[in-house]
């Protein structure tokens, strides 16, 4: 089992690339707005059985995973409410079924973060999507957590979405399903 563990700041294209990724490789597509917005449902961003669900259902999904042999590609956004064991558990849990973890951390420009953040696509998962929250928070400087290790990092500034895929499955020699 792999797990591609995609990583980045708000639209630098995680989702955009995993779903090319998941398209080449048949791995599933666990994307960050699959836990955040069904446990959103139920209770507050940031709240506490909301911080704690999530983190569950992140870890048990990456365990699970791994025992059946099942690939997946995640994205994820390092955001100060994540518990910052998050990235050593799901080593842990990956690892323990025989599973590897690969990082991937995309960045992009600022001026092209400020121009994808009001993508239509984006308001689909509820994802950021305003210049003003976006402006705010980088003004705040807030730090986003802990940043997940980097076994490949990929500007995404000037690169196609279809390259950036290729590159992660060649780096990674990942195999068709």
């Amino acid at each position: 089992m792999k797990l591609v563990f995609i990583h980045g700041r708000a639209a630098v294209g995680k989702l955009t690339v995993a779903k090319l990724v998941a398209a080449k490789t048949g791995y599933g597509l666990f994307h960050n707005h699959l836990i955040v917005d069904a446990v959103m449902g139920a209770f507050p961003f940031g709240s506490e059985p909301f911080v704690r669900l999530r983190h569950e259902f992140w870890l048990r999904t990456f365990e699970e995973a791994a025992r059946e042999g099942r690939s997946l590609v995640f994205t994820f956004a390092p955001e100060p409410s994540v518990p910052e064991s998050f990235v050593d558990e799901t080593i842990e849990r990956v690892t323990r079924h025989g599973g590897t973890v690969h990082f991937v951390g995309l960045t992009c420009s600022a001026e092209e973060q400020d121009r994808r953040i009001e993508n239509a696509d984006r308001k689909q998962f509820r994802k950021l999507a305003s210049r003003e929250v976006l402006n705010r928070i980088n003004a705040e400087n807030r730090s986003p957590g802990r940043i997940p290790p980097i076994d490949l990092a990929i500007d995404t500034t000037g690169s196609p979405p279809e390259a950036t895929a290729e590159q992660i499955v060649a780096r990674f020699g990942l195999a068709r399903v």
